[in-house]
């Protein structure tokens, strides 16, 4: 396991004074009995110091041309990588756009900007081009940010990080804390961040997201440069920006939650229906697709099909202002689906691109099912050895394609050939490659024997 800079980062006694008096808008924190990087307990060093106020105070919030204009000048004259953030309204509104971007940057400060007044951020990228740009779980964000044109070139993504360090807990607050003993104040992720104006307590919560995000990068970095990590995580953060945006999936209304519950095509064919009207009323309104309509309600207006509103109003989960609100257009979706032609219902399955699932695998081919197992362990023993999650040393979908369909002799250049198809990294694979390829030669040796 790496070791923790929880408590390197604040020295030994009296670091939690030190740590209070190098930031403004501290106060110690009681010791706790939360479990620190390495399972063990926080109260056994000094306990962590509430970060309460950004070190300048909470700037205002970004809203024109000529204040953007300000924030690209400083930022490009500033020094060092740029922690960037970015808050949507998850839950509340159709899509994942941007509704708040935060930059932070050594000898610029933190910057706000609302990318509804500026949706434009092009020139704040290039202005950053060569610039290293910090985010954390930078997946969930990067989409958004392409949105409005800030696109980063390079990356250190700090959850991932974390990951191939081996910490348990990878969230931001948990992050912080351990690796720099603060902590950081979470209440306000879930929030609808399309409201304007902001309040200022969410500002500062924003503000605070991106405080102390470089010298978690910094101090992230030099533990994989000592845990000879760094070219992986390098690696990795060159593979998150080169990695294109998913293609839309096909049948998304597939997808519905509940869905395994409905057992006939024309039943299917009204969650498609009903899951189509839902989706066009929620982009029309911006709105999340739930606050419109359930999951659970699309999958009891398949099972009980109403023709009517008194039926559609007895059903338990229509009961709701939102639900009862578009009641026509549930009906009208649930009549179109008793109209269809058998020819044009919906199939029970669709094939899929990949292996069938692995529970199937011991019936349909006996022998894949065996190097499923035996890759399966190898994974979980490099991981184990290496300190890291296994799906962080290569994905579950790669394991179990190369299982399925494996190449046509168990050798190393083979099986690393084969990896590298899948989209496995040099690294992953240089780790991984030879270890499988022992196992499904064991595999093959005992057949013919």
């Amino acid at each position: 396991m790496s070791e923790t800079r929880a408590t390197d980062s604040q020295g030994e006694a009296g670091a939690e004074e030190t740590a209070a008096e190098r930031r403004p808008g501290t106060v110690p924190a009681p010791a706790g009995a939360e479990p620190g990087p390495d399972g063990g307990e926080a109260g056994a060093g000094p306990p962590a110091v509430p970060l309460l106020e950004p070190r300048e105070g909470v700037p205002a919030v970004v809203t024109d041309a000529d204040e953007l204009e300000r924030v690209i000048e400083a930022f490009a004259a500033g020094s060092g990588p740029v922690a960037v953030d970015a808050e949507r309204a998850s839950g509340y509104r159709y899509g994942q756009r941007a509704y708040l971007v935060q930059l932070r940057r050594a000898g610029a400060g933190t910057a706000l900007i609302d990318p509804i007044s500026c949706p434009d951020l092009s020139a704040l990228d290039a202005a950053l081009a060569d610039t290293e740009m910090v985010l954390h779980a930078a997946n969930q964000d990067l989409p958004c940010l392409a949105e409005v044109g800030l696109v980063p070139r390079r990356l250190f993504d700090t959850e991932l990080a974390g990951r191939l360090l081996g910490y348990p807990r990878v969230g931001l607050g948990s992050m912080v804390e351990n690796v720099l003993g603060f902590v950081l104040e979470k209440g306000h992720s879930a929030a609808d961040w399309s409201t304007r104006p902001l309040p200022e307590d969410w500002l500062r919560y924003a503000a605070l997201d991106v405080e102390l995000l470089v010298e978690l990068r910094d101090a992230l970095r030099e533990e994989l440069e000592s845990a000879g990590k760094l070219e992986w995580a390098l690696e990795e953060f060159t593979a998150i920006l080169a990695t294109p945006p998913k293609p839309p999936r096909p049948d998304p209304w597939r997808r519905t939650s509940g869905i395994h519950r409905v057992r006939n095509r024309r039943a299917l064919a009204t969650v498609r229906e009903v899951w189509e009207a839902r989706d066009k009323i929620a982009r029309e309104r911006d709105l999340s697709p739930g606050r419109v309509l359930q999951d659970a309600a699309i999958i009891e207006l398949a099972q009980k099909a109403p023709r009517t509103p008194a039926d559609l109003q007895a059903l338990p989960t229509m009961r709701g202002r939102g639900a009862r609100r578009h009641q026509s257009a549930w009906l009208r979706a649930v009549g179109r689906a008793r109209e269809l032609p058998e020819r044009s219902l919906p199939e029970s399955n669709i094939p899929g691109d990949g292996p069938p699932p692995a529970h199937r695998w011991a019936d349909r081919d006996p022998e894949a099912a065996k190097r499923l197992t035996a890759a399966r362990a190898v994974i979980a023993a490099l991981a184990e050895e290496h300190s890291m999650p296994s799906e962080n040393l290569m994905q579950p979908d790669s394991v179990r394609r190369l299982a399925w369909t494996p190449p046509g002799e168990a050798s190393t250049s083979a099986i690393a050939v084969a990896l590298g198809d899948l989209g496995a990294r040099h690294w992953q694979i240089e780790l991984t490659a030879q270890p499988i390829a022992r196992a499904f030669l064991r595999l093959e040796i005992k057949e013919d024997l």
